[in-house]
């Protein structure tokens, strides 16, 4: 098995875990320990997430796993905040990014 379908089977990924789910739904959580404000977009798979959240006055695009404590979703390590600027220029590579997915299927 190569390093990358190693990898994804780790990670729980695979193309049937964006497939044959609800339209993403949208929550919006205060969270009081650290002040933030948190819309949750859609959840990928089971254990991550894409939300948008402000953190120190700066509105952040975060897409993270996330691990259950004490019955508790919590955020793990894993993941990506990025700044507005950063998201973008995600944004405005979608197409490439599209493109080359489809060459490499």
């Amino acid at each position: 098995m190569s390093g990358k379908a190693k990898r994804r089977d780790e990670d729980g990924a695979s193309d049937a875990d964006s497939e044959g789910h609800a339209p993403p739904k949208k929550t919006f959580k205060k969270d009081s320990d650290d002040e933030s404000d948190t819309i949750i977009v859609c959840e990928i798979s089971k254990n991550r997430r894409v939300s948008v959240r402000n953190w120190n006055g700066r509105i952040m695009v975060d897409i993270r796993e996330f691990y259950l404590k004490d019955g508790k979703k919590l955020p793990g390590k894993k993941g990506i905040s990025l700044t507005m600027d950063q998201w973008n220029v995600l944004r405005t590579h979608v197409e490439e990014i599209d493109k080359a997915v489809s060459e490499n299927s």
